[in-house]
């Protein structure tokens, strides 16, 4: 039998980083901005800011990340309350597929998460110094690696990042309608309203009779604000508004699975820990885990 080999195509090739960082900012940390010939991509791991994209001021939520196309002006501004902790990488990639980044905010999931926790521990293998250091603008090669092959993992876990993005927003367009921020301003005043109210009420067990009477508004008109803003129904966004909630609180490390499932207001440990991995895939102790090894080696001094 003759064998013949098949030459593997690659959609998204990444050979060369220029920078990585996990930077924990001050609330009031303050950039004058830049713009250069390569990609750069911010993403919100703790808290919120703006950035400015162009000539455009964007909000960005915990889990939100952009990319900056190249010779596109950017900068990062915190709002001098929370201080936010951002994950920021800088590279090279000539793939056509790039275009369809340019101008969206996404969201990242717990396989994005995972991608990005990998890259940054990768990146502390391979090179030395700080990688909380803004101003840092090369990356130094260790001259003994601590990991075999860190540099190449590196490259593969952004393909794989950029692979896993673009297949779920941009084959997947119905995707997109649920990463807008719920403080839009498009939605009406009605939206905004009964968002508020959720979130005020967020550790509580809502019904759709009770949003309804506390809003003054209709069960058919309620549905058809969050289907048109979303895709699906108030209590289905609730549920997310609540699962959202529990990965701040696990991401904090301050409460134990069990508090953080009363204080959401859910009957049980064990039936918020079936919602939670319902929804992302995950157990709750599995996103603990994913989401603690990025923050714990982000927070590593060399």
């Amino acid at each position: 039998m003759a064998y013949k080999s098949t030459l593997l195509r690659s959609s998204a090739v990444v050979k060369k980083v220029i920078t990585i960082h996990y930077f924990e900012y001050m609330s009031d940390f303050s950039f004058s901005g830049e713009s250069h010939d390569f990609w750069e991509f911010v993403c919100v791991d703790k808290g919120v800011i703006d950035v400015m994209a162009g000539e455009k001021r964007i909000p960005l939520k915990r889990g939100n990340i952009i990319f900056h196309k190249p010779g596109e002006f950017h900068n990062i501004l915190t709002n001098g309350t929370i201080a936010p902790n951002l994950v920021v990488v800088s590279f090279e990639c000539s793939s056509p597929f790039m275009k369809a980044f340019e101008g969206e905010i996404l969201s990242v999931q717990e396989t994005e998460m995972a991608l990005l926790a990998q890259i940054i521990i990768e990146a502390r293998n391979a090179f030395s110094g700080r990688l909380d250091d803004p101003y840092q603008e090369e990356l130094v090669r260790r001259q003994h690696p601590l990991s075999f092959g860190a540099e190449q993992l590196i490259g593969n876990y952004l393909e794989e990042l950029i692979i896993h993005l673009y297949r779920r927003y941009f084959l997947n367009p119905e995707q997109i309608s649920t990463r807008r921020t719920t403080g839009s301003s498009k939605h009406g005043d009605a939206h905004n309203r009964i968002v508020r109210y959720l979130e005020e009420h967020i550790g509580e067990h809502l019904t759709i009779e009770s949003i309804c009477r506390d809003n003054l508004t209709g069960r058919s008109q309620l549905q058809k604000i969050f289907h048109k803003a979303y895709g699906c129904g108030v209590i289905d966004f609730f549920t997310d508004m609540k699962i959202d909630a529990a990965k701040h609180l696990i991401r904090s490390n301050q409460l134990n699975f069990t508090e953080i499932a009363d204080r959401l207001g859910y009957s049980s440990v064990h039936y918020f820990s079936r919602q939670f991995k319902k929804l992302t895939g995950m157990t709750p102790s599995e996103y603990a885990t994913s989401i603690r090894s990025l923050s714990e080696k982000g927070s590593e001094k060399p």
